[in-house]
């Protein structure tokens, strides 16, 4: 009894030497591995590749989040993302703030890859995560479960220099920034439109899905989504924002 009882103390400490080389192992392989990356040697696809942009039309991937997250500290890499997708932009001077409201490193967008209601100045990380939004969830869902393509967005818009849901106090609404825009509705290659307002609780089976969808979606992309499911306030439209909380409702 007394050597089993001696020989744990060294059992232990060959445990933990044992773990100790197996991470420093696998630190020193994703280190090599990583360089490799870097130099190109491994040649893997750009919506697994960490250290290369975003691309719009890549395939969605675990790391297509914090490769958007980037943007938001990296203007020129933002509006370089931009340039290579199919949303129609220009460059917005910045705008001084003042009591909260003002412009940087934003564009108007006057078309994507269908048509808006109107054009609208954004921030470019909201821009591209619209595009994102646009590619991979808008188009295919209304394939998905309306059998037809989307052929025009109608929006609220996008800049308003306000407080949240219109109150006199409280902080800033992101709108005032650019950094949000609201979405009522969405018309289709018939004709036919569905909105928020008449379609989230009062359309068919089809239509509903369609939007919440659409809702759940917006989630991958932006930092806050809110639906009439959240409250009264949105009874008629999506918000969708780029701000510094996280939302999906």
């Amino acid at each position: 009894m007394h050597d089993d009882h001696s020989q744990q103390p060294r059992r232990s400490t060959l445990m933990r030497v044992i773990l100790v080389r197996l991470v420093l192992a696998l630190a020193l392989g994703l280190l090599v591995a990583s360089g490799y990356i870097r130099a190109g040697f491994l040649d893997i696809p750009n919506r697994l590749n960490p250290f290369t942009p975003l691309r719009i039309a890549d395939d969605v991937s675990w790391l297509t989040r914090w490769k958007l997250s980037r943007l938001e500290r990296d203007g020129a890499q933002c509006l370089a993302v931009l340039d290579g997708s199919q949303v129609s932009h220009r460059i917005v001077p910045d705008r001084a703030s003042e009591e909260g409201c003002g412009l940087s490193n934003a564009v108007e967008v006057s078309q994507s890859s269908v048509r808006l209601s109107g054009s609208f100045t954004a921030t470019c990380p909201l821009t591209v995560a619209w595009a994102l939004f646009e590619q991979h969830v808008l188009l295919p869902a209304a394939r998905e479960h309306l059998g037809q393509n989307i052929v025009s967005v109608m929006h609220f818009g996008t800049y308003a220099c306000r407080n949240i849901n219109h109150r006199a106090g409280g902080r800033r609404s992101e709108h005032a920034t650019a950094n949000a825009i609201d979405i009522a509705g969405f018309v289709l290659a018939n004709g036919q439109q569905i909105t928020v307002k008449g379609d989230w609780a009062g359309g068919d089976t089809h239509q509903r899905a369609f939007l919440r969808t659409l809702r759940d979606g917006a989630c991958r992309f932006f930092d806050v989504v809110l639906s009439p499911n959240y409250n009264e306030a949105h009874y008629n439209h999506f918000h969708f924002d780029m701000g510094s909380y996280r939302a999906c409702r």
